[in-house]
């Protein structure tokens, strides 16, 4: 596997710390740089990944139209379910090779080349989560690893680096171990347990997420 040819944006959640844009507008499409938010993840991802896809809950319908307008190639509508609902219960489940997957408050820059081959040279883990430098205001799950492999996510005991909400996953070596959950804290914890979790030694160039009015403001406030 020399490419990326699968990548998902999650964009379901309420964005509910965004209130009151997030009541007239799906956090997805808050306003940044003179587009969205997450029109600025898909430009970034659109010219080297050929399968794009996104999963939607809140305000569905309106953010379905957006993503497809944009480019997205599949949208899965996962009201009421879980962040990783879609691993199991969707088409994806059978792609047995890796997925970028993101989710739609990541502002990032990201060398995917890198990181796959960061990837396959950690042996092609069912799971593989990209961390960040703890930034002062954000709130992560710490990693705690040996030689990469994980042993422990915990958002109370620091460690060097945290989640970034970036990671690459197989859906089809997942499903093979272990039975439909509905939260990537469970995901992670069973992958954890089998050491099929790990993290890349590759960092983001760049990465801020955007959960509040306020870190919308300051990101607008600078450059693309």
């Amino acid at each position: 596997m020399n490419k990326i040819n699968h990548a998902l944006i999650m964009a379901a959640g309420r964005g509910t710390r965004m209130a009151p844009l997030t009541n007239i507008i799906p956090k997805p499409m808050a306003p940044l740089w003179g587009s969205t938010l997450i029109a600025n993840g898909i430009k970034k991802l659109v010219p080297h990944v050929p399968n794009l896809h996104i999963t939607v809950g809140y305000k569905g319908a309106e953010l379905a139209k957006h993503v497809i307008e944009l480019g997205v190639h599949s949208v899965f509508n996962t009201e009421g379910k879980g962040n990783s609902w879609w691993i199991f219960n969707t088409l994806l489940a059978s792609i047995n090779e890796p997925v970028l997957v993101l989710t739609s408050d990541n502002v990032t820059d990201l060398k995917i080349d890198l990181i796959l081959e960061e990837y396959k040279r950690l042996g092609s883990p069912a799971c593989m989560v990209v961390p960040v430098l703890p930034v002062n205001g954000l709130v992560g799950d710490f990693i705690h690893h040996q030689e990469n492999c994980v042993i422990k996510l915990d958002r109370n005991d620091p460690a060097e680096s945290y989640c970034s909400g970036i990671q690459i996953l197989n859906p089809y070596k997942i499903n093979q171990m272990m039975s439909s959950v509905e939260d990537f804290g469970e995901v992670w914890e069973n992958l954890i347990q089998k050491n099929e979790l790990f993290c890349s030694s590759i960092f983001p160039d760049k990465w801020f997420t955007i959960d509040t009015i306020e870190q919308l403001t300051q990101m607008n406030s600078q450059q693309s």
